[in-house]
């Protein structure tokens, strides 16, 4: 047979809830065990955005630089590439400007750079009146940002209207019978975890230019004369912009 719970002591009363919800923050107070695990979990959300936002300024910087090194890489292969032609002088052909843009998935894949960006290849030379022009342009991208400077034909073949290429106060300029590759590239940045400094992630833009480093027949050499590219058979697409 069970006993019974002994009654409490006369003239006792059973503490109120107050009184219980008052007792257990009086323990809490007291109660210092654990005490680094709760300053930890205080401070975790800071030191968490903090963390990440250092790898993703790290991944930017990578970004910035990787994206300076493809423009680089590409004006100074466009200023080696050429094809022996009949007329003597070596010729640049369209195949050969596929195969620049093609480079640079290849060598920086993590980019996706015709995904995320364009790449436009310009021709700067000297025209017959003593100025400047674009003689030919191609371009490579998903997106359809232009070049800073001008399209394909801008400074026309005659005529002084076109200073050159490049930011106000450095400008250049091709020397006769010669060119300049100039690479201009776009990228918009993709963040890993959240855009760092702003609401929107930056937009990359960065130049190169390098002379060509041969004598090159600038024409096109036949059987295209003028066009500054050459495209013999079996032809190559055309990477208009």
């Amino acid at each position: 047979m069970t006993a019974a719970a002994p009654a409490p002591p006369a003239g006792s009363a059973r503490p109120s809830r107050l009184d219980r919800w008052r007792g257990l923050l009086g323990r809490l107070r007291r109660d210092r065990r654990a005490i680094s695990a709760v300053e930890f979990a205080m401070v975790m959300p800071v030191l968490s955005g903090a963390g990440l936002g250092t790898i993703e300024l790290a991944n930017m910087a990578t970004t910035y630089m990787r994206v300076s090194q493809a423009a680089v890489m590409m004006a100074d292969n466009a200023s080696r590439a050429k094809q022996a032609s009949g007329s003597g002088g070596a010729v640049m052909r369209e195949f050969d400007v596929n195969d620049l843009f093609a480079a640079i998935d290849l060598q920086y894949p993590g980019l996706q750079m015709y995904q995320n960006g364009r790449v436009i290849l310009s021709s700067l030379e000297q025209n017959n009146a003593g100025g400047q022009w674009i003689h030919w342009q191609r371009c490579r991208g998903l997106t359809t940002w232009a070049s800073k400077y001008g399209v394909q034909g801008t400074g026309t073949a005659t005529g002084t209207s076109f200073a050159g290429m490049g930011p106000s106060g450095s400008l250049l300029t091709a020397d006769s019978n010669s060119a300049i590759m100039f690479v201009e590239v776009y990228y918009q940045y993709r963040p890993i975890f959240f855009n760092v400094g702003g609401a929107a992630a930056p937009l990359i833009y960065r130049s190169a230019a390098v002379y060509v480093r041969d004598d090159r027949d600038l024409t096109g050499g036949s059987p295209y004369p003028g066009a500054g590219l050459a495209n013999p058979s079996p032809t190559s697409s055309r990477s208009t912009c």
